[in-house]
């Protein structure tokens, strides 16, 4: 459906362009876009590997491993239908350690392992279970300590202080975080007191 929405404004845009004469400005718009999307990865390119190559550092030490533990009680008690010794549980918490340190394109690997290992213990079936939705709402506003990619994007186009978002984005995802437990843990109780829990 999406990829229908995309073409549609396409469509439209180049309609637009041709009814009004502007055709050689979004000729233009596409080359710089195109040229712009190339300089912006490059540079994320190289912030996002030095972050990967610091969470290799802190895996070998044993500090993720460290993290983990740290977390799996809480985590434990988010998903009380994945037994603590299920790679999902794995797979959850080095997803939250990946995002907390502003690494979306490291966690999405991970997440994905973990929704697989969520649907093989639901059975293998087409339906969210209470976990798997769990998941989702933990990993879409999950804590991030270290926004990682913005601040790559902020040093890329010459922001004074490119880290001065840290503390605000550590206060936004937190409360983000204990929203989403909160409208979660709403809806999961709503179902089971109309027996579909």
């Amino acid at each position: 459906m999406v990829n229908y929405i995309w073409v549609g404004m396409l469509v439209i845009g180049f309609v637009f362009a041709a009814i009004n004469g502007t055709m050689n400005e979004v000729n233009e718009a596409l080359f710089k876009a195109a040229s712009d999307a190339v300089a912006i990865c490059i540079g994320l390119m190289s912030v996002l590997v030095f972050w990967l190559g610091l969470m290799k550092i802190a895996e070998d030490a044993g500090l993720l491993a460290k993290l983990s533990k740290l977390f799996k009680p809480l985590i434990s008690r988010l998903f009380p239908d994945v037994p603590s010794d299920h790679p999902a549980m794995g797979y959850i918490l080095s997803n939250m350690t990946a995002n907390m340190f502003g690494l979306g394109n490291a966690a999405t690997p991970l997440g994905i392992k973990a929704m697989e290992q969520l649907k093989s213990l639901n059975g293998g079936k087409n339906e969210a279970s209470r976990s798997m939705i769990t998941f989702l709402a933990i990993n879409t506003s999950c804590i991030t300590i270290i926004p990682t990619t913005v601040i790559a994007i902020r040093i890329k186009y010459g922001a004074v202080n490119p880290t001065d978002i840290v503390l605000p984005t550590i206060v936004a995802t937190v409360i983000s975080m204990i929203g989403g437990i909160l409208i979660d843990r709403f809806f999961y109780e709503r179902r089971k007191r109309n027996g579909r829990g």
